[in-house]
């Protein structure tokens, strides 16, 4: 399920009456208050002002427009004793990632202590409130007019398995929008651009010789392990599949490849099989790299183990020292 556009959903949380706000103003701190005594006698007045002091503070909050507070550390028994008089709506949000998608959820400013705060120091949402999702009580904040593109997708599986391949599939889908926002290009998935490539690699090495031609139809024939893998995944013949595909390519159908659901052969533009061209990109490039780095090296020095011969067996009845 997805949460929405410009909607933060966080389920670890401090949640303090009330359970609900609608168009407030937000106050975000990072630290605790401290105090900082340079003479016994201040020392010594500290817990008769102290009560006074935290509802001076909480107050100041209070009379700047703030109805709820974020905070990133804990919050003192007195401090929310207070925040009940003054009806403030406590929050706690100890992951400084989740801190900085809440500051720009709301637009808040986050301060490094509890004080009075500027009005441009504060942030607004259209609502903050405490539901439950599946049994965990989640804070979601929503600021539809606020304009500030962050949102939420809420992921509820039976196991962690399930939800890590949720997890990856959503994560690879995001990532694939972020690479298409910078190259826009595609090319044929399920192993088509990979045969395409072999067989057009191996028609080059045809044209060297000497010993670099043997190089060039092993870097072809690395290319096959991408169908292979496809292929045996699926519970199909590898072999078979690969020649079918150089086949199907030799022809001229340089879209051909491996429908997993039907277990043959076919052209996966028109079943909507595509990878990003960026991604194959990079990936040849650096396994070539990688490759090339490993050829250049021509000797290897490898360490003996160290220590001495082994000893030998003792005699029977010899006890270890």
């Amino acid at each position: 399920m997805s949460a929405g556009i410009n909607t933060l959903v966080h389920y670890s949380m401090y949640e303090f009456s009330p359970r609900r706000r609608e168009n407030w103003a937000v106050y975000l701190y990072l630290y605790t208050a401290s105090y900082q005594f340079f003479t016994l006698s201040k020392l010594e007045n500290y817990s008769k002002t102290e009560e006074a002091k935290v509802e001076e503070l909480i107050k100041a909050v209070a009379e700047s427009g703030a109805k709820v507070i974020v905070s990133g550390a804990a919050v003192g028994e007195m401090a929310l004793h207070f925040c009940e008089r003054y009806k403030l709506m406590v929050l706690k949000i100890s992951s400084k990632f989740e801190l900085r998608r809440f500051c720009r959820t709301s637009g808040a400013v986050a301060m490094l202590k509890l004080s009075q705060p500027n009005p441009d120091d504060l942030g607004y949402v259209d609502s903050v409130s405490v539901e439950e999702i599946g049994g965990v009580r989640v804070i979601i904040v929503k600021n539809e007019e606020g304009g500030n593109s962050v949102s939420t997708v809420v992921l509820r599986g039976s196991t962690d398995s399930i939800l890590d391949d949720l997890e990856r599939a959503v994560d690879d889908g995001v990532n694939t929008y972020k690479a298409m926002c910078r190259d826009s290009r595609i090319v044929p998935g399920a192993a088509a651009t990979e045969i395409e490539l072999a067989r057009r690699v191996k028609e080059f090495s045809f044209k060297e010789t000497g010993l670099d031609q043997y190089a060039i139809a092993k870097f072809a024939e690395s290319f096959e392990m991408v169908p292979k893998t496809l292929a045996e995944n699926a519970g199909l013949n590898a072999m078979e599949i690969i020649s079918s595909l150089y086949a199907e390519h030799a022809s001229g159908n340089s879209k051909v490849g491996i429908d997993l659901e039907g277990g043959a052969c076919k052209d996966v533009s028109t079943l909507h099989v595509w990878d990003l061209y960026i991604t194959k990109f990079f990936a040849l490039k650096y396994a070539a790299d990688a490759a090339c780095t490993v050829l250049r090296v021509d000797q290897i020095i490898m360490a003996k183990p160290a220590g001495g011969p082994k000893r030998g067996d003792q005699p029977a009845g010899m006890d270890e020292d």
